[in-house]
């Protein structure tokens, strides 16, 4: 199963057929079904049915019929119920999710731009340290302070970027395409990551301890694209 819908998969490299889109649809579906099957698990038996039951936590009716006002969106003469329910959780999400993005995206950000440029050595000396892989290090407080500044001059459109103003401007486009190349090659490698998964699979149960799956699928899906693209080519063309 594993090495037949990975090479279904893979025969959208050649281009869209049935055998794609019967891997997908499985792959959406089997997904789909096993989130359902694990939400009624771990949401309505562990969570919502067995601490009222059997633990008498009344308390959490409160938030099951919070929850249940979500479903009124299905019947219209009740519909304007949700609204409460959609009130609260996007109530308490935002008063969860504020803190947590301005600690992670200001704050934290902020702390690493007003880092000290000399360091204390336990003498009480002060030192300067070269340490690319110390991200404390004078040098990458340097580097970060040139990239922090030379990149909101960019975006500090009130003076014209002419003479060193368009040298710092130019800076700060060198270090927002460093970031957006850095974030870029960080998802091809996730990406990268997956296919290889997928290859070292297709390798390994080419093996004859397995009977070569691979080998056997492989001719099995080349052969069917082969006859699907036969018929089509046999069939007349759409008037329509």
């Amino acid at each position: 199963m594993a090495t037949g819908l990975t090479l279904c998969i893979l025969s959208f490299l050649y281009k869209d057929n049935p055998l794609f889109k019967l891997a997908e649809h499985l792959y959406v579906g089997v997904s789909v079904g096993y989130t359902i099957v694990k939400a009624y698990d771990t949401v309505l038996v562990h969570l919502i049915f067995k601490p009222i039951v059997e633990n008498g936590e009344w308390v959490l009716l409160v938030p099951v019929t919070i929850g249940s006002l979500m479903l009124t969106r299905y019947v219209p003469k009740a519909s304007w119920l949700s609204r409460y329910a959609f009130a609260f959780i996007v109530g308490v999400g935002s008063g969860l999710a504020i803190p947590r993005t301005i600690s992670s995206f200001i704050l934290k950000q902020i702390e690493d731009t007003v880092r000290p440029l000399l360091m204390l050595a336990p003498g009480g000396d002060v030192t300067f340290t070269w340490d690319l892989h110390n991200p404390a290090s004078s040098l990458n407080v340097i580097i970060i302070l040139i990239g922090v500044t030379s990149v909101l001059f960019y975006f500090f459109f009130s003076v014209e970027h002419t003479g060193p103003g368009r040298v710092v401007a130019r800076t700060g486009v060198m270090f927002l395409m460093i970031s957006f190349g850095a974030a870029f090659g960080y998802t091809v490698m996730a990406r990268m990551s997956l296919l290889i998964g997928r290859l070292t699979d297709l390798i390994e149960f080419s093996d004859a301890s397995y009977g070569r799956p691979t080998v056997w699928l492989a001719l099995v899906t080349i052969g069917t694209l082969i006859f699907l693209s036969r018929r089509t080519q046999g069939e007349p063309p759409d008037q329509h």
